[in-house]
């Protein structure tokens, strides 16, 4: 008997399941992810699944890892500094992906160089200005991306970068080239600083889950879930983390057709920090063909077609006090639950929410707790304001009610959360849960509590938003599941249009979608729906989507380990690497690859193709051996681009990309 151990490391939990010889769940288990330290909730969850099983650890054959770490990281605008080495571009080139909401206040150096369309060096590149930018800055840096102009078609400029950045400074090196074969430099530029960005993060979290299998001598390969569902090696992984955004999400799209063998669906799963939408077609998650798009950015990478928004149990609520009614809003932040935060520090949380209570107060900040993710901040430099901040908080929870005297300090402390370096506890739809009895998993008294406060808010126009805590409890998960329910519409109305790079939330058709929900028959009647039925996967979803299935008109399937599916893909996908190269014709009679370490010309268009087929199958076998494939298939796609003139037929260019899979080799 094979046993295979999926672990799937989210913002709030860690899950993990064995499944036997691919067939059938043995055991499962959740544990609450550890961010101070990765391997202690992923030790937790891999020996109670251990212990639940009864297996002998010997007995397993293949650990595989999925996370949503990257993708929340993106969402909540977390990561490590970086610096953007641009080569061959103008400040006004890269500005045209919005590049500037990526890099922050992240520096970028312009510097000479880069090539044409058919490959030839344009200008020779000049390494000594970037020596000197070098010195300035990286002190601050953790890593490096480098984008070249016409990288795609040759990548000497980039690779001589890579090296010199290396040997000068030792960190790692983001090549565009090496994740992207297509052209658009600046997406590529994005791309890159996204996964400079990642490096340290899903580093961090692949050392922690190979030290605690090796504690628990489990002397197994370990792979990781891609973007688009496949399998790829940890050390893949470790060197190109922007693969890994969409990876949970990715492996709930598998685990979801494994459990409900459904072929055509609509598949929806709620975390603590957010919401992934992603349709099944034909059994297998539809790949989004623009590339991976999380949140506001728009990647070059090869992933599921999938609408991630900040929208989970952990959401942080709030008000938007426009108007007279003024609105609960729910995300796109995640917070620490209460109801956790009770339980973790039970002498700070209950006394202070107690005493502000019985002031009959009712501010912005009185339901909310900051505290330490103890992550190590060796590579991080702070103002003089931030260590103030810093101070005040110290090595414990503290309410932010009294200790924040003023907007820049409260800008300053949003600043350091953005780092990773704190955390803010506050009122989420897991305490609602946890007052109305849907949950009881931490402290219910806190929570309701909290939910008491927060009803005390007033709208714009002086009224309290709910007489207490119950009525407040029942506002907030109404509103997670419109939400929810405007969520999976909209994907819908993205799916049936014929303009595909929509955002989630299309305002022009909100105030309908509001009051189709409301099922509005007054002067006018909307009825309508989804013609697809959903699968409901996570922790709550069997908390909030029954209702939403009814909201939608729709069947609502929330199967036997829905909350744990992330997990159960991890182990039940294949590895698969595509390799891709281009052809041009830079000249009548001359067909020159691209895409390899050197460019080559033939004389004959049909020898040109052979040579790159024969290249990429070979590179493409390598990779997939190297990601721990075994019994490998090929696939060969041919992409021609020609014309007709005067009956006579032109080669414009052409792209081939070869497919290596295989089912992961195993002990």
């Amino acid at each position: 008997m094979a046993i295979f151990l999926g672990v799937d490391t989210g913002g709030t939990y860690t899950d993990a399941v064995l499944m036997e010889d691919n067939e059938r769940i043995i055991a499962s288990s959740k544990s609450l992810t550890t961010k101070s330290d990765l391997s202690i909730g992923i030790g937790k969850a891999i020996q109670d699944v251990l212990d639940k099983s009864a297996s002998n650890p010997s007995e397993i054959v293949l650990a595989s890892l999925s996370t949503t770490l990257a993708t929340n990281a993106l969402v909540e605008g977390h990561g490590e500094n970086v610096g953007l080495v641009a080569i061959g571009f103008t400040e006004q080139d890269l500005q045209r992906q919005g590049l500037s909401k990526v890099i922050k206040n992240d520096p970028v150096f312009f510097l000479t160089g880069g090539h044409t369309h058919s490959g030839e060096e344009k200008y020779p590149l000049d390494l000594r200005k970037l020596n000197g930018l070098i010195k300035e800055f990286d002190q601050s840096l953790s890593a490096y991306a480098v984008v070249s102009s016409f990288a795609t078609r040759n990548p000497s400029h980039e690779f001589l970068t890579r090296d010199f950045i290396r040997d000068v400074t030792g960190k790692p090196v983001t090549c565009s080239s090496d994740l992207s074969a297509k052209l658009n430099g600046p997406k590529r530029a994005l791309t890159s600083v996204l996964n400079a960005r990642l490096i340290g993060l899903i580093d961090r979290l692949i050392s922690a889950c190979k030290s605690k299998l090796k504690t628990l001598n489990l002397d197994v390969p370990l792979m990781v879930v891609r973007g688009d569902g496949a399998l790829i090696s940890a050390e893949v992984a470790q060197s190109k983390p922007i693969e890994t955004i969409l990876s949970g999400p990715a492996a709930s799209i598998v685990g979801a057709q494994w459990l409900t063998n459904e072929s055509e669906a609509l598949v929806s799963d709620i975390g603590g920090t957010t919401t992934d939408v992603a349709i099944l077609h034909n059994g297998k998650p539809k790949i989004d063909p623009l590339g991976a798009k999380v949140g506001e950015f728009r990647t070059m990478v090869e992933a599921v077609d999938m609408q991630t928004t900040g929208l989970g149990g952990d959401s942080e609520v709030h008000m938007n006090s426009d108007g007279l009614q003024g609105d609960l809003v729910l995300g796109p932040n995640r917070v620490m639950p209460i109801a956790l935060a009770a339980t973790i520090w039970p002498d700070i949380v209950v006394p202070k929410l107690e005493t502000i209570l019985s002031t009959e107060k009712c501010g912005e900040l009185d339901t909310k707790f900051v505290y330490p993710t103890m992550i190590d901040t060796k590579n991080l430099k702070f103002n003089t304001r931030e260590m103030l901040v810093l101070e005040k908080i110290g090595l414990s929870a503290k309410a932010l009610e009294g200790l924040i005297s003023s907007r820049i300090e409260l800008a300053t402390l949003n600043g350091l959360i953005s780092k990773g370096v704190l955390m803010m506890a506050g009122v989420t739809p897991t305490d609602a849960s946890h007052v109305l009895g849907m949950s009881k998993t931490w402290d219910v008294m806190a929570s309701r509590i909290a939910l008491e406060l927060f009803s005390k808010r007033r709208n714009g126009g002086g009224e309290m938003l709910a007489s207490n805590a119950e009525d407040m409890a029942r506002l907030i998960i109404e509103r997670i599941r419109t939400q929810t329910a405007n969520v999976l519409i909209n994907v819908a109305l993205i799916e049936d249009s014929e303009e595909k790079d929509l955002k989630y939330e299309p305002s022009n058709d909100q105030w309908l979608i509001s009051k189709g929900l409301e099922s509005h028959k007054k002067t006018f009647f909307i009825n309508f729906g989804l013609n697809l039925p959903v699968v409901g996967l996570g922790a709550s979803a069997k908390s909030y989507y029954p209702q939403v299935g009814k909201l939608l008109s729709t069947k609502m399937v929330i199967p036997k380990y829905s909350e744990v599916a992330n997990a159960i893909g991890a182990v039940a996908g294949r590895v698969s690497v595509k390799c891709v190269g281009t052809i041009t014709s830079p000249t009548e009679g001359c067909y020159r690859l691209h895409g390899l370490e050197r460019q080559l010309d033939f004389t004959s268009e049909e020898k040109a193709f052979k040579e790159l087929e024969k290249i990429l199958s070979e590179l493409a076998i390598n990779k997939a051996k190297l990601s721990g494939a075994d019994n490998i298939d090929l696939q060969v796609d041919r992409d021609i681009r020609s014309s007709d003139i005067e009956n006579q037929r032109m080669f414009i260019d052409a792209e081939i990309s070869v497919t290596a899979s295989g089912r992961p080799r195993i002990t």
